[in-house]
């Protein structure tokens, strides 16, 4: 894999943080609800912008200053700003696809200097948004549509990565030209027959393409 004609694209929620920062936020703030929408999604009943909107309706009271506080207990893999900066040195392209709440995604790739596709919230009304859904997509369900960046990039020709670990990143994962999954996501495949690369943290990520990271 030539990495200058390479786009790699990383989910956040349990790929790039140590665990889902949405449902740490909804077990600490959501009360005994949310599982219920969780639920739903994962059966396939509702699609994640339902889910997710309904989700953010029981935290959203908790207020700004609550809200980031209680996602950033969650930890963020330490390799990923190391990974980043690698990528880009070798002249692939970096971006994080986010299908959660946002606001926690956007803080930690700003500090990393990585652009993020993701929602939003709208701090002044407390109104979750999403700038990134694709209405033109065959499902049109999604908050972010994960699919549409990794089109753009095979458009232009570019080998598409994609490393992600859970079900909003199964549609992602079938137009990937290359896979990295675990947990959910590479149950998934195993069980689709998806051909994928296992990884456990963002470090295998870095092994599997070559990289060799500052310590």
């Amino acid at each position: 894999m030539r990495l200058a004609d390479t786009s790699v694209f990383l989910d956040f929620d349990g790929t790039i943080t140590r665990r889902d920062s949405c449902v740490h936020v909804l077990e600490r703030l959501g009360g005994p609800d949310w599982a219920t929408f969780s639920d739903a999604f994962s059966a396939g009943r509702i699609g994640s912008r339902e889910c997710i909107q309904q989700e953010w309706g029981l935290v959203r009271s908790a207020g700004e200053e609550t809200l980031r506080a209680v996602a950033a207990e969650v930890a963020v893999d330490p390799t990923f700003g190391a990974l980043a900066d690698a990528l880009r040195a070798a002249g692939a392209e970096v971006a994080v696809v986010s299908d959660g709440f946002g606001y926690y995604a956007e803080e930690v790739c700003a500090a990393a200097g990585v652009p993020v596709i993701t929602n939003a919230v709208d701090w002044s009304t407390g109104e979750l948004t999403f700038p990134n859904l694709d209405r033109c997509c065959p499902c049109s369900t999604c908050g972010t549509c994960k699919q549409a960046p990794i089109k753009d990039a095979r458009r232009r020709g570019r080998t598409a990565v994609f490393v992600g670990d859970g079900i909003s990143d199964r549609k992602a994962a079938l137009l990937a030209d290359v896979l990295f999954a675990k947990d959910n996501l590479a149950d998934w495949c195993e069980d689709a027959g998806v051909d994928y690369r296992p990884f456990a943290t963002l470090a295998d990520v870095a092994r599997a393409l070559g990289l060799g990271l500052a310590s």
